[in-house]
This record gives C-alpha cells, structure tokens and sequence, in this order.
C-alpha cells in the first residue's frame, strides 16, 4: 500500500484479531489474547479476509468502506468469509486449526480508462457494468501466473460478464493496491 504501511505488530495483531473472531463465530475454543492494544492500527480502510485450507481457497470475503478502523473491518470480514461466503458451507470449529488466514488491506479504488495502467502482482481490479460487479485482488493474478488481459477476463467472468468485456468503453476498471500478509503453517508474515 502506497498510502500507509502497517507495522508486523499491527500485521500480528490484526492475524490474530481475524482468528479470535472466528473462533468465537463458530464454538471454537477461546483462543490466545489477540495482542496488545497499542498493536491495534488506527487508520481507516478497507479489506479482504481470505482463509486457506490446504492450500486451497476456503472463504473470503472483503468490503472497500473506508468508514471504520481497519480492525473493525477484519472483525466483519473474517466472520463473512467463515460463515457467509455463498461459494462454501460455514466454516466448523474442527476446521479451525487447518486454517490459514490472509489478510489485503485495500487502498481507495481509482478509475482507469487505459488497461495497460494495470501493473500484475501491483493491481487489484475491479470490473463493472451496471449491477454485475466482479472483484479479483492483486495477489490472485501472480498466483496464477495470468498476464494483464487474461487477469481482466477473469474478473470479467467473475462479474458475470462475458470475457472481453473490459474491451467495451459501457464497461468501467478500477485499479487499487493490497497490502497483503497472513499466516502460513502458522506465521504471520508477508505473502
């Protein structure tokens, strides 16, 4: 993220916010303290929680509304991804130790008229044509290996669109940047 960076306390304490809350969610075990509060980050944005269970996508969930502090969006969004992505049943509480959660705290999208403004692996996207809206963050394009058109057709199909649909001037790109970390075999670090 361009704007401001989050220290590895407040990545800690946000990973371990994010589990707290889902434990608590689904009749998991009280888990650890989720840090101290001097960890807690202050500023306002948006975020993606994403959970992984062997490597593979189990939930996530994000909202762009800047309108609260970060740690009240990763509350909200950790619980949506558990219980209320509609691509998976809820989470259960013996799953929770197999989990491995991400966390994107989003900058502000800005509208784009030329794709090749897209930097892959920089860039989030989001593609829109009157109510279909499909949304792919910046780290989902390097994991697969997709060059820019390829990552605009996907978040293109996401919406509900057809694949070339970043190609007609009714449709509008938005870019944005992701400040990633999260757990892996149960670190917290940068992805």
């Amino acid at each position: 993220m361009s704007e401001q960076s989050l220290t590895e306390h407040e990545r800690r304490f946000l990973l371990n916010l994010a589990r707290t809350t889902i434990a608590s969610n689904v009749g998991g075990p009280p888990s650890a303290h989720a840090g101290e509060q001097a960890d807690e980050p202050t500023m306002n944005a948006g975020c993606f929680v994403s959970l992984h269970r062997a490597g593979h996508l189990r939930g996530c969930i994000g909202t762009f509304d800047t309108s609260a502090p970060v740690a009240d969006r990763v509350r909200e969004m950790a619980v949506a991804a558990a219980t209320r992505d509609p691509r998976f049943q809820p989470v259960s509480r013996e799953e929770l130790p197999a989990l491995d959660i991400e966390i994107s705290v989003l900058t502000p999208p800005r509208r784009i008229t030329d794709p090749s403004e897209i930097t892959v692996g920089t860039h989030g996207v989001i593609v829109s044509r009157g109510y279909r809206k499909g949304v792919l963050l910046p780290q989902v394009a390097t994991e697969y290996g997709w060059d820019r058109d390829t990552f605009l057709e996907h978040t293109c199909l996401k919406a509900g669109l057809p694949a070339d649909a970043w190609e007609k001037s009714e449709t509008v790109i938005e870019v944005f940047t992701a400040e990633v970390f999260g757990e892996r075999w149960g670190t917290a670090g940068d992805e």
